[in-house]
């Protein structure tokens, strides 16, 4: 009875293993992932990161300062915990270099409001300059000079534009209020971010329950703050070493307002790509504007263009390294996609955000396994 009762078992096994097989099979062959089917989950994804891009464009308002703020507010924060050797504690270390900070800011946008007011005040003026002396060198080639004629109509829109200057301005002045609402949200949240800093870490750190976990993040946070201030820190000095040079290329060329010019240089700096274009253009309108020879106009844009391309190509690596470098194209397309969503600001922040990125994903990923020689 006892061998009947094992082969009777058996028998109800191998019909019980038959009809899962069955089961299996006639499911098909789609493989999931955690009981979810990839193109489920992809789409998912996909949804989920449609879904976050358009509450980050629609709160722009909101989370464009804060994220500023926070960002401003680690490297503050680093330097604030340099400071604690000196016996000064962090808190008022954060409120002393934060309050230099919007002093700085206020600075410079004072000393940039009387220049730019006064260019937007002479835009016609001097575009007639410049085009006065780039028309004779334009109709040497033929292809410009039929480009010229192709565009007249948008020479006529742009006098319109400037005819209609007043409603232009008005909208300008509309824009003033969100900005300044903008500000306001972003020197409250710096303040408030530095007072409450060690205490925000340790809320994050407390919120994992495993020790094992709690150490990830202090690992992450504190890669992050290195990463950070370390590019800050160091960029800082060589874009500052930069303005200085653009202000010499600037006197050697004849140009008006040579610290405004390296104080130009030095902000700019930080958005790549964008900011080099931008002051490289400036100084070709600016050189041409001041001498009526084309290549003494054009000089200062060539000589700026050199330094900053040798600077960018050589110093910054020989000095960063390898641990901050991005790839460029990710680094273009971040640039694009935060100027899409914040604007100027977004530009200014897509390289900090890509190093966080970077980082946190170089801090998460899995270590490779040890390779084992063949035996």
């Amino acid at each position: 009875m006892e061998t009947a009762r094992h082969i009777a078992e058996r028998k109800r096994k191998r019909r019980v293993d038959k009809e899962i097989a069955l089961a299996s099979s006639s499911t098909g062959a789609i493989p999931k992932r955690n009981g979810i089917e990839p193109a489920v989950a992809l789409s998912t994804v996909g949804l989920f990161i449609i879904a976050s891009s358009a509450a980050v464009y629609s709160m722009e308002a909101i989370l464009m300062p804060i994220t500023l703020a926070i960002v401003v507010g680690i490297v503050l924060g680093r330097a604030a915990d340099e400071l604690e050797r000196f016996g000064l504690p962090p808190i008022f270390g954060g409120l002393l270099l934060a309050f230099l900070f919007v002093f700085g800011l206020s600075s410079l946008v004072n000393a940039l409001l009387g220049p730019i007011t006064d260019v937007a005040r002479e835009a016609p003026r001097l575009a007639e300059g410049v085009m006065d002396r780039i028309l004779p060198f334009i109709e040497r080639f033929t292809w410009l000079r039929m480009a010229l004629i192709r565009n007249a109509d948008q020479n006529a829109l742009a006098d319109t534009l400037v005819k209609n200057a007043g409603p232009v301005l008005g909208t300008v002045a509309a824009g003033l209020t969100p900005a300044l609402v903008q500000t306001l949200i972003f020197l409250a949240a710096l303040i408030l971010f530095l007072l409450g800093r060690l205490q925000l870490r340790c809320t994050i750190i407390l919120a994992f329950a495993r020790r094992e976990h709690r150490l990830n993040a202090i690992r992450i946070m504190n890669a992050t703050e290195d990463a950070l201030a370390q590019y800050f820190s160091t960029a800082s000095l060589i874009y500052l070493a930069l303005g200085v040079m653009t202000m010499v290329i600037a006197l050697v060329g004849g140009l008006t307002m040579a610290p405004l010019w390296g104080l130009f240089a030095f902000v700019s700096s930080f958005i790549p790509y964008l900011g080099v274009t931008f002051m490289t253009l400036s100084l070709l309108v600016g050189g041409l504007m001041t001498h009526d020879t084309l290549l003494l106009g054009i000089a200062p844009a060539v000589a700026f263009f050199l330094v900053h391309l040798l600077m960018e190509n050589l110093v910054v690596p020989a000095i960063l390294g390898h641990r901050f470098e991005v790839n460029p194209f990710l680094i273009f397309v971040a640039i694009i996609f935060w100027t899409w969503m914040w604007g100027a600001v977004g530009a200014l922040l897509a390289l900090p955000l890509s190093l966080i990125a970077m980082t946190i994903f170089d801090q998460v990923r899995e270590a490779p396994p040890d390779r084992q020689l063949p035996e």
